[in-house]
């Protein structure tokens, strides 16, 4: 007998700019993590990732990085609509600076946690590494699959 089975993501990133998910994307896989879903819309993104967090169980985590760069508060609008329409995902934003002000405008809005979104690649690899080691943190010993 078998059982067919669409296995989810672990994680998803929420990106409009092609080379930046594709960078970001690399690094996480280079350090170890899941293989990200990339949606490059965030319209397309809320939907499915609405949907998706209504199918969810209930000790289910699925991670989201938000990094949009459309305008200066593009990633802060996108983390207060999905944090209203899906509480139970785990949001990361990633943000061009860390300064209080606008790493807590990110907190205020639903992120878990903010990074850094850095120009020079060694940080920007250091701070993969950091989103593949939160994601790992913020996992159930008991979860089963990916």
């Amino acid at each position: 007998m078998s059982v067919v089975t669409q296995i989810q993501p672990a994680l998803t990133l929420v990106d409009d700019d092609f080379h930046s998910a594709r960078l970001l994307s690399k690094m996480i896989e280079a350090h170890s993590g899941p293989v990200p879903e990339v949606i490059a819309s965030p319209a397309e993104a809320e939907e499915r990732l609405a949907g998706l967090a209504a199918t969810l169980p209930a000790n289910a985590r699925h991670l989201v990085i938000v990094d949009l760069k459309a305008s200066s508060g593009a990633t802060r609008d996108f983390v207060a609509r999905l944090h209203a329409v899906a509480p139970q995902l785990e949001i990361i934003a990633m943000s061009p600076t860390l300064d209080r002000e606008i790493r807590n405008g990110l907190l205020l809005a639903g992120a878990t946690a903010v990074f850094e979104r850095h120009a020079d690649i060694n940080l920007y690899r250091r701070e993969a590494a950091s989103i593949v080691s939160f994601w790992v943190r913020t996992q159930h010993l008991d979860a089963v699959g990916t």
